[in-house]
């Protein structure tokens, strides 16, 4: 059987991927990443991760406004933003949520732009593709009233307790984990809870450039993260939960296509 990996989270219009993107799209499809979903973190980073994944074979992109960025959020970025999630590549709104550890934008923004976001989702029968830190409750009460108008969302990069894992899993929703579960000081809370993830809830995801498994043997010369390297996080993943790391490709990779490619194409 051919490998078959999703990366559903990879910031590919990183400044750090500016010299040789090429070479990072082509090492992934070497390791088995056959799919790579590019992140959208505002409107210019999504208009770009939208062109890039139509250059790339096997690559889509996101398209949303990152808590961090909600500051930005107005009328014209609503409709900017439905222009961008017709375009084929574009398969979830999203990077949206709340962040309220940096609140690098009020929360009030922060809420106002998630909340936007989502309501464009249900309009166009689109999956989500969410950010939450330091503001559960919160982001559970906006998600709340949408869930059952949407046709499915992915809390990416989870890093939370088992309580806050198993309030997702109870919504319904997909968890991302990322290569955060392989740091020995950072990641052991969140390695202890991913027997509380069904299999058919599980998304594996890089994050590149940030959060490299910092478990890689031999230790890569450089600090930054690839999507060559989610191989290594599936490995270690399945180890953890006592699973066949085949049998979890396998499962994760069916995880994506159902999330991101099974609602009918939007008019």
């Amino acid at each position: 059987m051919g490998s078959a990996m999703f990366d559903i989270g990879l910031n590919i219009t990183s400044s750090q991927f500016a010299k040789d993107r090429d070479e990072v799209i082509s090492r992934a499809h070497a390791a088995g990443v056959n799919g790579l979903l590019f992140t959208g973190t505002n409107l210019h980073e999504s208009a770009q991760a939208q062109l890039l994944a139509r250059r790339y074979e096997r690559c889509w992109s996101t398209a949303g406004v990152h808590p961090h960025d909600s500051s930005q959020w107005d009328d014209a970025s609503a409709q900017r933003l439905r222009e961008l999630a017709r375009q084929p590549e574009v398969v979830a709104i999203g990077e949206c949520g709340l962040d309220f550890n940096r609140n690098f934008s009020t929360p009030e923004a922060q809420e106002r732009a998630f909340s936007a976001q989502l309501a464009i989702a249900a309009e166009l029968g689109m999956p989500v593709f969410m950010h939450c830190r330091d503001a559960h409750a919160r982001f559970l009460a906006l998600l709340d009233p949408w869930l059952d108008k949407l046709p499915g969302a992915v809390l990416h990069c989870f890093t939370g307790t088992e309580d806050e894992a198993r309030d997702c899993l109870a919504r319904g929703l997909y968890l991302g984990i990322t290569g955060w579960v392989c740091d020995e000081r950072r990641g052991l809370a969140l390695r202890e809870l991913l027997p509380v993830i069904p299999a058919e809830k599980l998304l594996l995801e890089t994050d590149a450039p940030y959060l490299l498994p910092r478990n890689l043997l031999p230790k890569p010369a450089s600090r930054r993260n690839e999507p060559c390297y989610l191989p290594h996080i599936l490995e270690r993943v399945a180890a953890w939960r006592g699973e066949d790391a085949r049998w979890l490709e396998q499962v994760t990779d069916a995880n994506a296509a159902r999330l991101f490619f099974s609602r009918p194409v939007a008019a």
